[in-house]
């Protein structure tokens, strides 16, 4: 059997007027993330991590943001696609771990809804997708409140 491991990481800046969603999940803030998509920088990194695995690239390869169509479209929308690309490629999903950085707002009881709905999209059970989260106590651009970044870790095995 064949393991593959990737790598994701994606950031976006906190702005004015905008939802911030994580995960597929809208999360009650004052700020929301900038972007073309609805710039969910957690399933960004999960779509890398897992393009990584299968060594073909990244997100912005895959769905450029000089695309119209996916002007405000919602990330899981990406994910359901890397699903595809995954199983069309004979793999399938062993387990994703991730870790947000962002100074605020608390995310903990966000956190079974964003494992639920990055799940549901990948057609996995829930217990194979970690979600952790930190503060960077108040050092650099996310511990001045300026944006949130995102890292996830997959691995993806052979489906003989």
């Amino acid at each position: 059997m064949s393991f593959r491991v990737g790598f994701g990481f994606d950031v976006h800046r906190l702005v004015k007027d905008r939802a911030l969603v994580l995960g597929g999940v809208r999360i009650d803030y004052e700020y929301g993330l900038l972007g073309h998509s609805d710039a969910d920088c957690l399933v960004h990194a999960v779509c890398d991590a897992l393009l990584g695995a299968l060594g073909i690239g990244d997100i912005g390869e895959m769905f450029p943001d000089s695309y119209a169509r996916y002007k405000d479209i919602k990330s899981l929308f990406f994910l359901r696609r890397v699903k595809d690309i995954i199983k069309e490629a004979g793999f399938r999903i062993l387990n994703i771990d991730t870790t947000i950085v962002m100074q605020e707002p608390k995310i903990g009881k966000y956190k079974k809804a964003m494992r639920e709905s990055m799940a549901n999209a990948l057609g996995i059970k829930s217990e194979l997708v970690n979600i952790k989260a930190t503060t960077t106590e108040g050092l650099g651009f996310e511990g001045e409140k300026k944006g949130v970044s995102a890292y996830a870790v997959a691995t993806l095995i052979e489906d003989v």
